[in-house]
């Protein structure tokens, strides 16, 4: 309010929150004004005091006030404050009969008065004179945790309290607490476990009887269990029955005891009494089946319970008082629920007796003996604590099969609802009647409100609640049907589905207010305080108020009722009902009242208050709080709320006059739009409900749902306009004439009065069409009110903006409905024209009419002359109607453009569809511009979204050419029922998308102009074996086409290159599994589906890997197998097999050299060498292994032809396929990539472009999948995209710039580079692992990577042209500093750093990942060596040093004297083992940690170096190596490294070192380590001499 319009003294706070109270409702009555000098924002009403909330959180008392100490204030009529609140802030305040409560901000309560009864929550104090806190304590928390409160309720001797948990606590005395206790008064707030797990919306306290508005709990997920036979608390049965002669009785009225048996002396019990009128019809049994232990002692205690609450009620009420009758229980009969039907004789009429379900309301104490002790346990309680939410499910379906009373049995027969059951056998004794009722077909129900609509909005109030009660009930104060008194909260089952949104309670009446603004009352009517005839009542029942009448807010006092509701005009008026009290007359006896009211009548001074926002009564006192109107701003609150509120009791009568009726007639979409009304009205009620809660706690317009949440009210009328729409183009109105008239009569009078139809002559299918198009009239509501609203804002304020852009949508949607109102009927005008045939086929709910061709004003081209072509555009489609045939274009998948073509007099449109294109040509100029805009803007709302608004939004003069859409073909042979979604441009699919064929067929990925291009997956059924073919990959012009893996129905795997659908180029198919029939693996060359090239084959289940030569899917040419029995074959294949001349190698180095003719077959001349040396030359023939027939000589070579022997020497690899023409289709696709057709035949710029677009590509097809990109790659990609400049003679810097940019490159496989050293690690693996890890493959392994250094090197100089060849020299840049690389490896040659070889500038990327699968075959080849060497160093490392060091020779001056432990140095000792040049052999067994020669070599040159550093600090001056003083010290070293296959390292180095490097400093440290190694005398003569010493 701060923002509004200044209004003088108008606004002023003595006009807002004025309290005026008053006594009775005489014409003579006139209000009394509290005066305050701040707005009072509640008020609350005792017998006779009352708590006052003023603005500020201040709280006032006035009133007779007993408990205030002094006597001053003790009696006061002008209010007083409660100076102990004056540190707080409340926010919330309550009376009772003599008590009161606050609760304050933070969530505490503070209580003060007569604390006879334990009211107050202060033990020890009978008085509580100040508000004082109550601590509310949840014991159950673990540690006991504060509870903060909401409201606080006060009765006549209890108190209740609701926390922000929305759970109960209650204190003080009496039954009505509903806690599990015997001892009263209760002291310390107690939590209600009944309602524990419930949500709890309010709570309010009569004098003995309490009240809980409680939110129904949504239904289960998991289907509801079959209601149990037995309780399962106190296993009784839940139905009985009992057969009379002339009467069946059937009962479900079991009711669980909820309660616990009061102790003579602890507080005065709960009355127990029976209506006269009730009690009449009462029959019971005399089978005895009761469950108690003691059936006298509870006879005994209802009786006395009964006498003592009888005689309470006497002695307050002697003159309401007609009859009181005790009762006594009879066994079972306390269950039963009597149904008495009479027979059928003549014209009598079946009557059924009234009966009142007595309720056993008492638990009892079973006494169980456990070994010497007693337990007392109630049935409520078990050993294991119990979620309350899961006991509250357990017991749902009990509380929905209690029968509350007989009155309720008489409400549902009313409504009717029937319960009662027939039983087979016993249908002769049952009414007529009963069985005419249980005849009757079930009609089929409607869901009128969804259940879970809206509900789980935190902004909107529930309508889905639930009345619980307690207490006592001698006056049906409860609503249960009877006079008893309940020990726990019941629900009241006859106000479920009424919506109440509030409470109050008298001294021994109730009243709740729903959301259709009907109010229901209960309990005592000895005034009329209920406002019905009905005295008392003990079910709710409908107050009789006049029509038009709207309740929003209620109050109950002792003996009335002040109800305040909407009247004729915007302002409030209030209506009485109850005691009468004298004028003058300030005596509370009821000899000094006055009469009382029949009915609810009208306070005549009510129109003098003001703008009444709440009501609330106490005593014989009533008080309203009024706001005078602030440049009109309260009166339009008022008048949006009242005309809320009267908007949805309009919908209220229409969901039950008219759609409760038309259940039978309900199809699909009447259906739909039932939903569809139910939402709205459930959305109006919650609405209505907020408004009228606003009206009472704020003045903040910020505060409005439907301000706040418009989008929501939008989004509702806007489908459910949507629906009327769909059931009027479809004539659903028309089939719903006839099932009106059959209920309604054939004028339907009922129906015409709910529509306010006032036209003549109208149809009763246009009324149904007026009354559901009823709400969209509501949305002007809107507008208007809020408009109103706004105008009390200054122009410039936030809050009148708001109001001005919310007031701007509902009007917006209101016109836009209004036009989809009149597309609707245009539409249905159409289809009464159009031909019948293809009215059933185009006729559709969402379908509307745009505008049609029957004027003949758009033709086809080129069409016959007698020829007719027809065409209709819909907002979803254009259809083309031939005769009796016709075709529909999807709008989505529709493009039109003009013709230029006015010189020739022709007006053409192009049209163009994913399989046809037409031109049209239109009558005229205009004609072709209607017909393109209107295609145009038809075309762009069903790409947006068809039926949504799009009256605020820019429309774009065309639709895009690229679209998202889907489409299924017709006519293409290829796609021929498939369905493509996904993107488009003029008719083609373009960019990503999903391709379904009927067959299961589907593709998913990219397209151009129509076709599979990109990266795409493919599935394929495979019927015989009911699995899919996968296909994963590139595809270009509709076919496979690139790199991609394609996973077969049979389990074989091949993921490779294709070319046209078929697998070419580079790939490796996996077939089977290990445990299969004939598991394999092909890595090679493939040429048009088939094996062709050089291939590796590895034959799993044979154990054989083959590395050669195929062609057409056999092994053709050279080739070498190898075995895992260690057999070895190099030679000549011919139609897969060993064919021709070869070489045969066993484990043990037998040989033949020779012929085959058959796998393992000799068949021909060779020569069988055997390991001795012995061998045979001449004609071979069989299978190896099994036997050979030889025919030829035998030679034992002589002792003195070693130099012959060495000369004649078996070379492997002759007749193996060189490694030059290993894996040649893997360089040719890395060359093809860099868009050369052959190696090195191509542009530079051109491969760096190629090298771009590939980054690109793969970057963007790893864009969605984040995870397979690292950040650390994808710094790493960001950095590729930067082309190293190679331009000009390559120098140090830009070498070295060169080998950091391979580096990266050859590290991400999307880069071609690394692509290919992927591919070639890949090959390499699959060649020498397994079976192929065989000693005799070694030399073969490392050719192949100097082959793969060659290759390479050859597309490293392509990229970067003035990069020297192999071993030449880089340029010399001026001023240029000899820096080491980053290995901190200075390159050693003539001129160090300046020779370029590949090995230095490729190994380090790719020798690091052959290493594993390299090294290997080095330890096999080199094992006997290794074998030698390693039994030598164990055994001479048995010695200590200085023992090891003289042996050695080394001399004595180079000995170490000390060593340094922890950093102190240390005497070495003879028996010291491991502490000499310790630096050193630490530094040598790095070597096995590195990979490349080079970091080798850099490991034994800082060996060196750490062997120099310590004999210079022995001998403390320069010092020059001899090697006969360095070898010795150096084998020592060596021998203390222990490196286990040092062997392998030295072949290694030996193999792959550089060559420039070969005659410098680190090739004479290669060699003298080499010596010491190949050197046998080292390790034969120094053990024994060691021996000998």
């Amino acid at each position: 309010m701060d923002k509004l319009k200044s209004s003088g003294e108008e606004e002023s706070s003595g006009e807002r929150g004025v309290l005026h109270t008053w006594r009775g409702y005489s014409c003579s009555v006139t209000p009394d004004k509290v005066l305050l000098s701040r707005p009072v924002l509640q008020a609350a009403l005792g017998a006779k005091h009352g708590v006052l909330l003023v603005e500020g959180g201040q709280v006032y008392s006035f009133g007779e006030l007993p408990w205030k100490q002094n006597q001053a204030l003790s009696g006061t009529t002008e209010p007083i404050l409660e100076a102990g609140l004056s540190e707080q802030h409340v926010v919330s305040v309550a009376a009772g009969a003599c008590h009161s409560g606050a609760v304050t901000e933070d969530g505490a309560v503070h209580m003060w008065g007569d604390n006879t009864y334990g009211q107050c929550g202060l033990s020890g104090l009978s008085v509580v004179p100040n508000p004082t806190p109550v601590g509310v304590v949840d014991c159950e928390a673990t540690p006991p945790q504060p509870v903060r409160i909401l409201e606080v309720a006060c009765g006549e001797q209890h108190t209740l309290a609701l926390s922000t948990r929305h759970e109960v606590w209650s204190w003080g005395s009496g039954c009505q607490l509903g806690l599990l206790t015997t001892t009263f008064p209760v002291w310390k707030p107690q939590k209600v476990e009944h309602l524990a797990g419930r949500h709890v919306l309010q709570v309010v306290c009569g004098s003995s009887h309490s009240l809980a508005l409680v939110r129904c709990l949504p239904p289960p997920h998991e289907a509801r269990r079959p209601p149990l036979d037995k309780c399962g608390q106190c296993n009784q049965s839940l139905y009985t029955m009992t057969d009379k002669e002339d009467h069946v009785i059937i009962s479900d009225s079991h009711y669980c005891p909820l309660g616990v048996e009061l102790e003579e002396g602890d507080s005065k019990s709960g009355s127990e009494g029976i209506d006269g009128e009730a009690s009449g019809g009462l029959m019971a049994t005399g089978v005895k089946s009761s469950p108690y232990p003691d059936e006298q002692a509870l006879k005994d205690y209802l009786k006395r319970l009964s006498d003592q609450s009888l005689a309470e009620h006497a002695s307050k009420n002697p003159t309401t008082v007609q009859c009181a009758q005790s009762v006594t229980p009879m066994g079972s009969a306390l269950n039963h629920l009597v149904i008495s039907c009479a027979s059928a004789v003549g014209e009598r009429v079946a009557s059924t007796y009234e009966a009142l379900s007595l309720r056993k309301v008492i638990s009892y104490w079973v006494s169980v003996r456990i070994h010497s002790g007693q337990a007392r346990t109630s049935s409520l309680i078990s050993n294991g604590r119990e979620r309350p939410e899961e006991r509250v499910r357990q017991e749902e379906h009990r509380q929905g099969k209690k029968s509350s009373s007989l009155g309720d049995i008489r409400e549902e027969e009313a409504e009717g609802l029937n319960r009662r059951l027939s039983l087979p056998g016993l249908l002769s004794q049952v009414s007529p009647r009963l069985l005419r009722r249980v005849s009757r077909p079930p009609v089929r129900a409607v869901a009128l409100t969804p259940v879970g609509v809206a509900e789980s909005d935190a902004h909107l109030p529930s309508l889905q609640t639930e009345v619980w009660s307690w207490g006592r009930g001698q006056e049906g104060q409860l609503g249960h049907g009877d006079l008893l008194p309940r020990l726990q909260p019941l629900c009241i089952k006859g106000l479920s589905g009424k919506e109440v949104i509030r409470l109050a309670a008298g001294a021994l009446h109730s009243l709740v207010l729903t959301a259709q603004s009907q109010v229901y009352s209960w309990g005592s009517n000895s005034f009329g305080q209920l406002g019905h005839m009905e005295s008392p009542s003990t079910i709710p029942r409908l107050a009789k108020l006049s029509e038009g009448i709207r309740v929003w807010d209620v109050g109950a006092g002792q003996n009335h009722t002040v109800l305040l509701a909407d009247g004729d005009c915007f302002q409030p008026i209030l209506y009485y009902s109850g005691q009468q009290v004298k004028e003058g007359s300030l005596e509370t006896s009821q000899e000094q009242t006055g009469g009382c009211t029949q009915q609810p009548v009208l306070l005549p001074f009510c129109m003098n208050l003001g703008y009444v926002s709440s009501v609330c009564a106490g005593g014989q006192s009533c008080a309203a709080l009024a706001d005078r109107n602030v440049m009109g701003f309260i009166a339009s609150l008022h008048e949006l709320a009242a005309a809320e509120r009267k908007y949805y009791c309009k919908l209220t009568s229409i969901k039950s006059i008219l759609l409760s009726n038309l259940g039978p007639a309900c199809t699909g979409l009447l259906q739909n739009l039932v939903g569809r009304f139910g939402r709205l009205s459930q959305l109006t009620g919650q609405n209505s409900a907020s408004l009228t809660s606003f009206l009472r706690r704020s003045r903040d317009v910020r505060g409005l749902v439907v301000l706040d949440n418009a989008h929501l009210f939008l989004d509702t009328y806007s489908e459910y306009c949507t629906a009327i729409g769909n059931l009027l183009v479809m004539g659903g109105f028309q089939a719903l004439v006839k099932p009106c008239q059959d209920v309604f009569g054939k004028g339907a009078e009922a129906v015409q009065k709910l529509s306010e139809c006032c036209e003549d002559g109208a149809t009763l299918a246009d009324v149904l069409i007026n009354l559901f198009y009823l709400p969209v009239r509501h949305l002007h509501e809107y507008g208007r009110l809020l408009l109103k609203l706004a105008t009390c804002y200054e122009v410039n304020s936030m809050d009148y903006q708001k109001l001005q852009d919310v007031c701007s949508k509902y009007e917006s949607l209101a016109l836009h409905l209004k036009r989809k109102r009149k597309e609707a009927e245009y539409t249905l005008h159409f289809w009464k024209s159009f031909p019948g045939k293809m009215t059933d086929s185009l006729r559709k709910p969402s379908r509307r009419l745009v505008c049609e061709s029957s004027n003949k004003a758009l033709t086809l081209q080129n069409a016959g002359r007698f020829s007719v072509n027809w065409f209709i555009l819909f907002n979803d489609a254009l259809v083309h109607a031939q005769f009796s045939t016709h075709h529909v274009f999807p709008l989505a998948t529709l493009w039109v453009e003009p013709i230029s073509e006015e010189n020739a007099g022709l007006y053409g449109l192009k049209v163009t569809s994913p399989e046809e294109s037409f031109m049209l040509l239109a009558s005229s100029p205009s004609e072709k511009a209607k017909w393109l805009r209107a295609i145009n803007q038809t075309v762009e709302q069903a790409l947006s979204g068809a039926g949504l608004d799009t009256s605020g939004a820019v429309m774009r003069a065309d639709p895009p050419i690229s679209r998202t859409a889907s489409y299924t073909f017709y006519k293409d042979s290829r796609l021929k029922g498939a369905t493509y979604e996904g993107r488009w441009v003029v008719g083609k699919p373009h960019g990503r998308g999903v391709l379904k064929w009927p067959d299961g067929r589907m593709y998913t990925g990219t397209f151009k102009n129509g076709l599979e291009d990109g990266y795409g997956d493919y599935i394929v059924p495979n019927k015989t074996l009911n699995k899919n073919d996968y296909y994963q990959g590139h595809w270009k012009d509709g076919k496979m086409h690139g790199f991609g893996t394609f996973r077969y129905a049979t389990g074989e795997v091949y993921e490779g290159s294709f070319q046209d659908n078929m697998r070419h180029g580079h790939g490796m198919l996996r077939s089977g599994k290990l445990n299969s029939t004939s598991p394999s693996v092909f890595i090679g060359q493939w040429l048009h589906d088939k094996k062709t090239g050089y291939g590796v084959f590895d034959d799993i289940t044979r154990g054989e890997k083959y590395m050669g030569l195929w062609q057409d899917d056999q092994r053709q040419g050279n080739g070498v197998i190898v075995t895992q029995f260690g057999l070895y074959y190099e030679g000549a294949f011919s139609n897969n097999k060993m064919m021709g001349t070869g070489v045969l190698l066993s484990e043990d180095d037998t040989t033949f050299e020779g012929d085959f003719s058959d796998d393992w077959t000799l068949s021909g001349k060779g020569t069988l060498t055997m390991p001795n040396g012995d061998y045979i030359e001449g004609s071979f023939s069989g299978v190896w292994g099994t036997g050979l027939k030889i025919s030829g000589s035998y030679y034992k070579p002589n002792i003195y032809d070693s130099d012959k022997e060495k000369s004649c020497t078996l070379k492997l690899g002759r007749l193996a396929v060189p490694s030059e023409e290993k894996w040649k289709a893997v360089f040719e696709e890395c060359w093809s990539r860099l868009g050369c057709d052959s190696p090195g035949q191509g542009e530079t710029s051109t491969a760096w472009d190629n090298i771009a677009i590939a980054l690109t590509i793969n970057r963007r097809q790893h864009r969605d999948s984040p995870e397979l990109l690292s950040r650390s790659h994808n710094k790493t990609l960001e950095s590729l995209e930067f082309i190293p400049q190679h331009v000009g003679p390559v120098t140090l810097e830009k070498y070295h710039i060169i080998r950091r940019y391979l580096i990266k490159a050859c590290d991400t496989p999307l880069h071609p580079l690394g692509r290919l050293v992927e591919t070639l690690v890949a090959v390499y693996r699959m060649t020498y692992v397994g079976v192929g890890a065989n000693r005799r493959l070694l030399q073969q392994a490392v050719n192949e990577i100097k082959s793969y250094l060659s290759r390479i090197f050859q597309i490293v100089r392509f990229l970067f042209p003035d990069l020297p060849e192999e071993g030449g020299l880089l340029a010399e840049a001026p001023n240029e500093k000899k820096d080491s690389d980053s290995n901190g490896t200075k390159i050693e040659s003539p001129k160090p750093g300046r020779v370029v070889s590949s090995s230095a500038l490729l190994l380090p990327v790719l020798l690091p990942r052959l290493f594993p699968s390299l090294f290997t075959l080095y330890a096999l080849e080199k094992e006997k060596e290794d074998d030698v060497y390693w039994e030598c160093v164990l055994r001479l490392n048995k010695q200590p040093d200085l023992a090891l060091l003289a042996f050695l020779g080394v001399q004595q001056k180079f000995w170490p004297a000390t060593m340094t432990v922890h950093g102190e140095k240390q005497q070495i000792l003879s028996s010291t083992k491991d502490a000499c040049f310790a630096s050193a052999v630490e530094t040598l067994q790095q070597i096995s940690t590195t990979f490349t020669p080079s970091d080798k070599l850099q490991v034994i040159q800082l060996t060196f170096e750490e062997i120099t550093q310590e004999v210079l600090s022995l001998l403390k001056q320069d010092f020059l190596w001899s090697m006969d003083d360095l070898f010795p010290v150096f084998l020592y070293v060596v021998l203390r490294a222990r490196i286990r296959n040092l062997g392998s390292e030295v072949s290694l180095i030996e193999d792959f070192m550089d060559p420039c490097v070969q005659h410098g400093e680190h090739g004479i440290m290669f060699t003298t380590l080499k010596v010491l190694l190949l050197d046998p005398t080292v390790y034969t003569h120094i053990p024994v001499k060691l021996n000998n010493t």
